[in-house]
């Protein structure tokens, strides 16, 4: 058997990869993914550095904050964040925002 047919029966690894990761991946977007397509368009760059959204159930929206002073100032601007996210969502998904001090992941 010679090199070339056996190269026939090889798949590519960029195929291995999509077929298992269109397994797990969620059928449609969630709430969570759409919160995070517009968070850093909706709340500008100051926020979205300093602030993440992490998880979302029952209208509330967990944010991970980098530090305690930048959840003193969420806190100031809480109502505001919440019109615009559901604003950017043209849907009134969120209710109300958590805060809570983490890693800022990009």
């Amino acid at each position: 058997m010679d090199k070339k047919s056996d190269t026939k029966h090889l798949t590519h690894i960029r195929d291995i990869l999509s077929e298992a990761l269109s397994k797990y991946s969620p059928p449609r977007k969630t709430e969570i993914t759409q919160i995070w397509e517009i968070w850093d368009l909706v709340l500008g760059s100051s926020i979205s550095q300093n602030a993440k959204p992490d998880t979302f159930k029952n209208g509330q929206l967990q944010v991970i904050v980098s530090s305690s002073v930048w959840i003193q100032q969420l806190k100031f601007l809480e109502k505001e964040m919440i019109a615009n996210l559901n604003q950017g969502l043209d849907s009134p998904l969120i209710t109300h925002l958590r805060f809570k001090i983490g890693r800022i992941l990009s």
